[in-house]
């Protein structure tokens, strides 16, 4: 619900069971609800990635890391605020990179 509320986002199912939200095409955030607990990897900023993957539950996505995405092993025992603001960033630093024209016609809607 978090993430229908930014523009533009569109989701798809990806690797048979990870639902991914994206922006432009471009993933900013993965869940696998199937999984118990749910897990969660997103981007984060490069100031933030040492700091973050070295909290307690999170750890250097897979694959991901170098483009300095975290996966978190259970998103439930992420404070509310966290959540928002991990997600929020995420999605902002994809959008950021986004084409130009792409950008206006996703603010415009």
């Amino acid at each position: 619900q978090l993430c229908e509320k930014f523009p533009g986002v569109t989701k798809d199912i990806k690797w048979e069971n990870h639902l991914c939200f994206n922006v432009g095409e471009k993933m900013f955030l993965v869940t696998n609800p199937d999984s118990v607990p749910h897990t969660a990897t997103f981007k984060v900023s490069d100031e933030d990635f040492e700091e973050v993957s070295q909290r307690k539950g999170f750890k250097p996505a897979a694959y991901l890391a170098r483009y300095k995405w975290v996966h978190v092993e259970d998103i439930s025992k992420v404070s509310k605020k966290d959540w928002e603001r991990f997600v929020r960033d995420s999605y902002q630093m994809v959008f950021d990179k986004l084409p130009a024209k792409l950008r206006k016609s996703i603010s415009e809607k």
